[in-house]
């Protein structure tokens, strides 16, 4: 080789060695990053959600898209063709009131639509199986059935005891007021009814802004209705009745629809003006659960006593935080390692999720060989037979008893040199391998103590044997040795 070291060293090349792990059975290849879901994804109600979960609505929402569309097409015809003519002869406040009030409806009924009505976690099968073994234990166990009996729980609320029924589906108890809704499969706390103008069940979360929305919507349709009513006056008085819906027919089309939805969206409101002021829900109120006099015996629990105390409790109180955290990311299965308290950091606290994971296999299968490598060598060592290791005065096992040609001497079982070979042969595994009996030739039979003792054929088999038991005590200790490096 030339001294200038060419040749075929000058073609080696070296592949660097990844030295960011020490696990010796991790492997090269690193597993895909899998994109962490969010709750929203995986939940199990009937709704629909958007903008990544910040918007939750009924899955029924054909009725919806009807409201909003009747909505902007009805105020847009009023802005487009009334407003200008009521600015001038009447005011100019006449379109400032109208958008004032137009923006207020549809934010309000956006906020009712796109919200979280107050809507109840189920129930983790572990939370259902728990709940489930403290209803046997309570009641007892159910007989067979197709479906057990209905289940409640007594709590008294301003000294009138209301039921908690138990819900099938979601596996709680509901808590007072709450109802279960079969549109949108969930358990909604305060439920007061699910209205498809809104696209969405009214809870006690998007309550208050339920009814603003139908008390504004109310205030815009008789707006709109008193001043196209009035632009068709101004207009009749300069060219007649008739030229003036013939001129416009837009203005026709708005008092068409405003005198039809009045009627029903100022009676809805005073409806729910009544509910607000008795602190009652729509629920309630259908199944008659409550009386309004306090002196009778089905009271209502939940009212102030004073019709002002409710209307605030329930316009102008706290809202409650959403239960179902539906943009919150879903917890992986497998337990995560803790970080160290003693401020010293841990080895592979600084890699990724997917090298943690390769340490752990690797980690759980060496230790899956160590416990294999663990087991006594002797057990598994094939070259070793019943005839190799057959010691006098000791039968092997599983080996009927010896019969010895007449005239051959049966060495004492006490002698001191067979001591060592008659203790190793009660822990040498022998393999089962003869049936039937078997026979000494005077040439196998063996000799006396003296003779036995200066054999150097029972000399090196004895060796052989200590020498085995010596390796598998070594064997033995380094593995007890990786075992504890291991578990490090």
């Amino acid at each position: 080789m030339p001294p200038g070291g060419g040749g075929p060293m000058k073609d080696c090349e070296y592949s660097q060695i990844s030295t960011h792990s020490s696990s010796p059975m991790e492997s090269p290849h690193k597993k895909k990053k899998i994109a962490a879901r969010r709750k929203w994804e995986v939940f199990p109600g009937r709704n629909k959600f958007f903008c990544n979960g910040r918007i939750m609505m009924a899955r029924q929402t054909g009725v919806f898209y009807l409201t909003l569309i009747l909505i902007l097409v009805t105020s847009g015809l009023f802005f487009a063709f009334d407003c200008p003519y009521l600015a001038v002869k009447i005011t100019p406040a006449i379109p400032v009131v109208g958008g004032i009030l137009f923006f207020f409806v549809m934010g309000t009924l956006l906020r009712t639509s796109f919200s979280d009505p107050g809507v109840l976690p189920r129930a983790t099968p572990d939370e259902a199986a728990d709940l489930e073994r403290q209803i046997d234990i309570a009641n007892g166990t159910s007989s067979g059935g197709y479906r057990p009996p209905p289940r409640t729980k007594e709590v008294i609320i301003n000294g009138q005891t209301v039921k908690l029924k138990y819900c099938f589906t979601c596996k709680i108890f509901r808590p007072p007021r709450a109802s279960h809704c079969s549109l949108c499969d969930n358990c909604v706390e305060r439920f007061d009814h699910h209205c498809p103008w809104v696209g969405n069940c009214v809870g006690k979360r998007n309550y208050r802004f339920f009814y603003m929305f139908i008390l504004s919507l109310s205030f815009l349709t008789v707006f709109i209705l008193a001043f196209v009513i009035t632009h068709v006056i101004l207009r009749s008085q300069q060219t007649g009745f008739l030229n003036a819906l013939k001129d416009s027919p837009a203005t026709v089309l708005e008092a068409v629809v405003c005198f039809f939805s009045v009627w029903s969206i100022v009676g809805l409101s005073g409806f729910h003006t009544y509910l607000i002021s008795s602190n009652q829900t729509t629920n309630e109120d259908i199944k008659g659960s409550w009386s309004n006099k306090r002196g009778k015996e089905n009271y209502n629990p939940y009212s102030y006593g004073n019709i002002f105390t409710n209307c605030c409790v329930a316009l102008c109180g706290p809202i409650s935080p959403s239960l179902i955290d539906r943009r919150g990311y879903i917890q992986p299965d497998t337990p995560q390692p803790a970080a160290p308290s003693n401020g010293i950091a841990a080895y592979g606290a600084t890699q990724s999720q997917s090298d943690m994971c390769d340490q752990d296999q690797c980690i759980q299968s060496t230790k899956f060989v160590l416990q294999a490598a663990a087991t006594p060598l002797l057990q598994s060592e094939p070259s070793l037979t019943s005839d190799e290791l057959h010691l006098p005065g000791k039968p092997g096992l599983g080996t009927p008893c010896a019969s010895l040609t007449l005239g051959q001497p049966t060495p004492p079982s006490s002698m001191p040199n067979l001591t060592a070979e008659a203790a190793l042969t009660d822990i040498l595994p022998l393999k089962e391998e003869h049936v039937g009996h078997q026979f000494l030739t005077p040439e196998e039979a063996p000799s006396p103590p003296r003779m036995l003792a200066g054999s150097p054929l029972a000399h090196s088999r004895t060796m052989h044997v200590l020498g085995l038991a010596s390796q598998d005590s070594l064997h033995e200790d380094s593995v007890r040795g990786l075992v504890k490096l291991s578990s490090v």
